[in-house]
C-alpha cells in the first residue's frame, strides 16, 4: 500500500529541521510520495531543493494569497520556473478574505489571474487555496478558463455546492485533517459524495493535524489518519482509498510520473 500526501510544507523550519525523521516516519506510515507546495518566491529555492534531492518529493511554484509583503510574481516568471520538470503544479494560489474582508482585494485577484495564466501556459495544474472567498474563487476559475489546466481544491473546507462547481471544471477535491474534525459536517458530506476518481488526501503540514493527533505538529505520516477517515466515510477499505488517491495524484500531476 502507498499513500500520497498531496500538499505539505516540509520546507518550513519546524519540519525541515527534523527532515530525516519526517521522511522516516512517512515511510513507516506507507506515505510513498509528497508534494511540497510553494507559498512565496523568496523561499521557493528551499522547496525546489527538496524536489531535486529526493525522488519521491515533488514541488510547485506560487505565491499564497495571504502573503502581502513579498515579491510579486509575474506570469513570465511563473512560466519560466514552472517549466522545470521537477515543478509539477502552479500554486498555491487563490483568494483568502478571512481576516481582511474590509480591504480592497484587487491585488489578490490580480495575482490569482497571473497564476491561472501561467498554469495554462505551462499546462500544469493549479493548487487552489480559498477561504471566505468561495464565490469569487469559483467565478474567477471559470471566467479565466482554469478548466484548461485543471487543478485541486486543496484543504477543502466548503460545502457540496462549491465542490460540485469545482468538479464541473475538472478539479479534484483534497481532504486534510479538517475532515476528521467533529464540527466539519459539511466537509464530511462532500467526502461521502465526491466521486472516488477525484479525491486526494493531504496534511497541509505543519498545520491541521487530524484526529486523534489534533493539536500536534502535523507531518506527512499523519495523512494516513485522514485517509482512513475518508475511507470510513465512503465505506471502503484504507487500502482501496489509498490506491484510488495515489492513482488520482499521478493522473492529475502527470509530471510526477
Amino acid at each position: 500500500m502507498q499513500i500520497v500526501d498531496s500538499h505539505c510544507h516540509i520546507n518550513f523550519g519546524e519540519l525541515v529541521e527534523r527532515l530525516p525523521e519526517i521522511l522516516s516516519n512517512a515511510k513507516a506510515a506507507d506515505v510513498s510520495h509528497m508534494l511540497c507546495v510553494s507559498v512565496n518566491l523568496e523561499d521557493f529555492p528551499q522547496v525546489k531543493a527538496l524536489a531535486d534531492q529526493h525522488q519521491h518529493i515533488f514541488a510547485s511554484v506560487g505565491v499564497h494569497p495571504c502573503y502581502e509583503d513579498v515579491r510579486e510574481p509575474s506570469v513570465e516568471e511563473l512560466v519560466e520556473i514552472g517549466s522545470d520538470s521537477n515543478i509539477v503544479a502552479i500554486g498555491e494560489t487563490g483568494l483568502d478574505y478571512f481576516r481582511i474582508e474590509e480591504q480592497d482585494m484587487t491585488w489578490q485577484r490580480d495575482r490569482f489571474v497571473r497564476h491561472i495564466s501561467a498554469a495554462k501556459a505551462v499546462n500544469k495544474p493549479l493548487i487552489i487555496h480559498t477561504r471566505s472567498a468561495a464565490d469569487d474563487t469559483m467565478r474567477m476559475l471559470k471566467e479565466e478558463g482554469a478548466d484548461q489546466c485543471r487543478g485541486v481544491m486543496h484543504c477543502f473546507a466548503e460545502d457540496w455546492g462549491v465542490a460540485k462547481k469545482a468538479l464541473d471544471l475538472g478539479f479534484y477535491i483534497s481532504f486534510s485533517g479538517i475532515v476528521t474534525f467533529k464540527s466539519a459536517t459539511n466537509v464530511q458530506d462532500v467526502a461521502r459524495k465526491c466521486p472516488i476518481d477525484r479525491v486526494l488526501v493531504e496534511t497541509d503540514s505543519p498545520y491541521l493535524a487530524p484526529v486523534p493527533l489534533r493539536g500536534k505538529q502535523n507531518e506527512p505520516a499523519y495523512v494516513r489518519h485522514t485517509a482512513q477517515y475518508v475511507a470510513d466515510l465512503k465505506g471502503m477499505s484504507l487500502e482501496d482509498l489509498a490506491q484510488h488517491t495515489t492513482d488520482n495524484f499521478f493522473e492529475l500531476f502527470p509530471a510526477t510520473r
